[in-house]
């Protein structure tokens, strides 16, 4: 005879029963028919023997003060093991796994503890008790090799008898009585939150609020077609999920509502309990419900219809729906080849609430946090999302934006159809968006959420959500994490900063040199191991770019100020600002420049052309002495005259004294390197008397209204700089070549080897695609080839020294080529927040984030 028993795959089983019921031969049974694991069982005797070394330790003896002792004996060792199981427990349950409690779990208050714990962690808990009879039990522990004694037996059998009438009062998720063990017990298994295998794909809908016909169109672009019995399927065999809140609001929430149950229950789609689903669901079983936002005009359209039916049928139908809504479970989790990838909820959920169910889980997932409400009732959201830290993405709805939100590998997907917005649906494993406009607003409530986000963007940002650390999800790149440690200095300097945080819209990142020093005798960079480097990754054609002694500066150029105002909430045409994020030039003086710029822009028709609102360029500003004058009174200037002057009073006493032409010989070569030197510097400082002696060399264009630029090769960007060098003529034209393959690296080492002899900076190699993959691994976008000259300024007069060149070749670039890495895909994604006009904090992050980067010690002569 065969009885089945069903139990979750993650939760807390106990077993009950006096000692000799079976509770520990039901476990070995069921591990050795492979129906539970071993290391699911936690037994008292187990943990007795861990804490004591021994598994039972009798307690009956002749001598009563003896029996005394082995008995507080035995309750310290219990007491001990009891505590350490618990503490295991505890661990499995945050970990979201099953445990079967061995022990005798007779007395209601000790089972409490367990239930206690099963409920913190929001797991189930179920009970096997063994009931057998006292005749049995004693038989059984005579068999034993260590008794527990007949008086033993014969007090837990009563205590087992008295405490036995609570269970059912104790909130177990099952309760199984079992009154003999002369039949085999099957165990089924089942999950909680079942996950969805991802198959041939999945398509996640965000809120539609009985926006029925756009629904169809957003699963029409999605390739699904309706067959003959009006279910839509896909030719691929891709199913979509909603997040909830398919009705109320919008004009056909029954349509919505009986499509849905007929793509559920024909195994097609999946629907996610939400809190409008969770209203109806209660005040179609009869619930004391007050029917608001929308939910009154779902509630009148379901007793219209089902008046057209019989009573009979609509008490079916009604059933059909209450079933329908009540198994709509809280939260999905999507499996791609075994591995949790996505999490599905409505409105939000804790990490530690992913993969289990309780009533509180189901609450938290219909409405998310709610900080407060306004005078009206509705809630202002809480920011949840900043607290998930797991790699898992969350997908998730109920808080309308007028764009896709990514945030800590969290992706909000409601944006607003029924409030005129869209509806958006998550492809995966695409991740991927597709979205359809809403045919009109829906929805004529005083707080159009959509209306208030877009109010609300230019809000100064969250401070407090990035203090102690953060990590940034990304579109496109790996997502990146920064410490708090190095955020609190980038707030404190940001607070200061003379920028406006709205026109901070983006950072440039640091530039790595070649990962690996030349090898020839002479130099430490030469362009021969850039080349190699991007070849020995596949790629050939690169673009070299004259590098400008000069420091890096971020421009945006607005149409006018009424855009200005719109995009940044300053009014004013731009603002150029340095890598620090800092106002480059005094406000009168980036003023006047920022006029000149737009006024040429204008002249030539460049925004019409273009049509776009603003330009945002990177460039290098010259002369180099507008930055850096300070550094070079101090440092170069300095170190250079008291050289020459040490060295000249060196060779003139070295010739007086008639001494041997050697030493004479390397002073003079050490005059030259410091009058070389010397010149180096000098090279790139000018007096700046007005601002038409002022340089500035663009070598990106980093987007325009609505487009940002980094998919457009490197020829295409210097093609549209020295177009802008011919329309104004603060704008300077970079030199470059372009490189097809070993053929040409000759003519451009010569070009290189020209310029730096000169006393030019060097040269930057890129690959012509401005981001480049390799085997799932991003390439440097930019390696950074100087001068001998040049880096005397870096390393010293005499870096060239043999001594002192074979220690600099064995320099480590490693931090500073994963710095590189890092910045330019934070730079990417604060751009594509900016041209989708998201909120000012979700920009900042990345400034911020990028500046904290920079508060990471890296040898800053690299």
């Amino acid at each position: 005879m065969r009885r089945r028993i069903t139990l979750p795959n993650a939760g807390v089983v106990l077993l009950v029963g006096p000692s000799g019921s079976g509770k520990t031969t039901l476990l070995q049974n069921l591990v050795d028919s492979g129906q539970i694991k071993d290391s699911e069982i936690l037994s008292s005797d187990k943990y007795r023997k861990i804490v004591a070394d021994q598994e039972y330790n009798s307690v009956e003896s002749t001598d009563n003060k003896m029996a005394q002792i082995l008995f507080e004996q035995y309750q310290r060792i219990s007491k001990e093991a009891f505590e350490l199981l618990e503490l295991t427990l505890e661990a499995r349950c945050r970990l979201n796994k099953c445990s079967f409690i061995d022990a005798t779990n007779i007395n209601s208050d000790d089972r409490k503890k367990l239930i206690s714990i099963a409920h913190r962690h929001h797991l189930p808990i179920s009970a096997i008790v063994l009931d057998i009879d006292l005749d049995t039990l004693l038989m059984r522990d005579n068999e034993r090799v260590f008794p527990r004694g007949s008086k033993r037996i014969k007090q837990q059998m009563k205590r087992f008898q008295y405490h036995k009438r609570y269970l059912k009062t104790e909130g177990y998720h099952q309760l199984h009585m079992i009154k003999e063990l002369n039949h085999s017990i099957e165990i089924e298994r089942m999950d909680e939150v079942p996950p969805i295998d991802v198959g041939a794909g999945i398509d996640i809908i965000g809120d539609i609020h009985g926006c029925y016909t756009e629904l169809l169109h957003l699963l029409e672009k999605l390739g699904y077609e309706e067959n003959e019995q009006g279910l839509y399927t896909h030719p691929l065999g891709r199913k979509f999920l909603s997040l909830g809140d398919i009705m109320s609001r919008g004009p056909r929430s029954l349509e919505t509502l009986l499509f849905f149950k007929n793509h559920v229950n024909n195994n097609l789609a999946y629907m996610i309990d939400s809190n409008h689903g969770w209203k109806i669901y209660r005040w179609l079983k009869g619930n004391q419900v007050t029917l608001q936002h929308g939910d009154e005009w779902t509630a009148k359209e379901i007793n219209q219809w089902l008046a057209t039916y019989s009573e009979e049928e609509q008490k079916r139908l009604k059933d059909e729906f209450i079933q329908f809504l009540g198994d709509a479970p809280a939260h999905y989790i999507i499996e791609d080849k075994g591995v949790p990838m996505l999490v599905c909820t409505h409105a939000g959920i804790k990490d530690e609430y992913i993969g289990k169910k309780s009533p509180q889980i189901s609450d938290y997932c219909r409405y998310g946090e709610s900080s407060s409400r306004m005078q009206d009732g509705i809630p202002i959201r809480g920011e949840w999302y900043h607290h998930h830290t797991g790699h898992m993405t969350i997908i998730w709805g109920h808080d309308p934006r007028p764009y896709p939100t990514t945030i800590n590998s969290t992706i909000n997907i409601d944006q607003g159809v029924v409030f005129g917005g869209k509806l958006t649906a998550y492809r995966y494993p695409e991740k991927s968006f597709v979205a359809v406009d809403a045919l009109k607003n829906y929805n004529g409530v005083e707080h159009n959420p959509i209306i208030e986000w877009k109010s609300k963007r230019l809000l100064p940002p969250n401070i407090q959500a990035l203090i102690e650390g953060f990590r940034i999800r990304m579109e496109e790149f790996e997502d990146v994490s920064v410490k708090g440690k190095y955020v609190k200095p980038v707030i404190g300097s940001l607070s200061t900063a003379d920028t406006h945080f709205g026109q901070l819209v983006y950072l440039p990142p640091t530039m790595s040199p070649v990962p690996i020093p030349s090898q020839l005798p002479d130099y430490l960079e030469h362009p021969i191991e850039a080349f190699k480097y991007y070849r020995d990754n596949g790629v050939n054609q690169l673009i070299v770019e004259k590098k400008h002694m000069g420091s890096r500066g971020i421009l945006l150029i607005f149409k006018n100020e009424e855009v200005a105002l719109n995009y940044t909430g300053i009014s004013n045409l731009g603002a150029i600002y340095s890598r620090s994020g800092k106002r480059f030039f005094k406000k009168d003086i980036e003023e006047r420049i920022l006029t000149v710029i737009q006024s040429s822009l204008k002249e030539n028709d460049y925004f019409d052309k273009y049509e776009t609102d603003f330009v945002l360029l990177d460039c290098e500003i010259m002369p180099w002495n507008l930055k850096a004058q300070d550094l070079i009174n101090k440092q170069y200037e300095l170190v250079a005259e008291s050289a020459i002057l040490d060295r000249k009073i060196l060779d003139q006493a070295l010739n007086e004294s008639m001494v041997e032409n050697q030493w004479l010989k390397e002073n003079e070569e050490k005059l030259e390197r410091a009058e070389s030197f010397q010149k180096v510097y000098e090279k790139y400082c000018w007096e700046v008397s007005d601002i038409d002696r002022i340089v500035i060399a663009p070598f990106h264009i980093l987007a325009h209204s609505g487009r940002v630029y980094h998919e457009n090769p490197h020829t295409w960007h210097m093609t549209h700089v020295e177009e802008l060098s011919n329309i104004c003529s603060i704008f300077r034209r970079t030199e470059y070549l372009l490189i097809e393959g070993e053929s040409d690296w000759k003519q451009v080492i010569n070009w290189w080897k020209e310029i730096t002899e000169e006393g030019h900076e060097g040269m930057v190699v890129k690959p012509n695609q401005f981001t480049v993959w390799e085997k799932g691994k991003l390439l440097q976008p930019a390696l950074k080839v100087r001068g001998r000259k040049y880096l005397q300024i870096i390393y010293g007069m005499d870096y060239l020294e043999e001594k002192y060149l074979e220690r600099l070749k064995k320099r480590n670039t490693k931090r500073k080529q994963k710095l590189a890495l890092q910045e330019f895909s934070l730079g990417i994604e604060a751009l594509n927040r900016f041209v989708k006009q998201e909120e000012i904090g979700r920009i900042h992050e990345c400034i911020v984030a990028i500046l904290a980067l920079e508060g990471d010690e890296v040898d800053p002569r690299l």
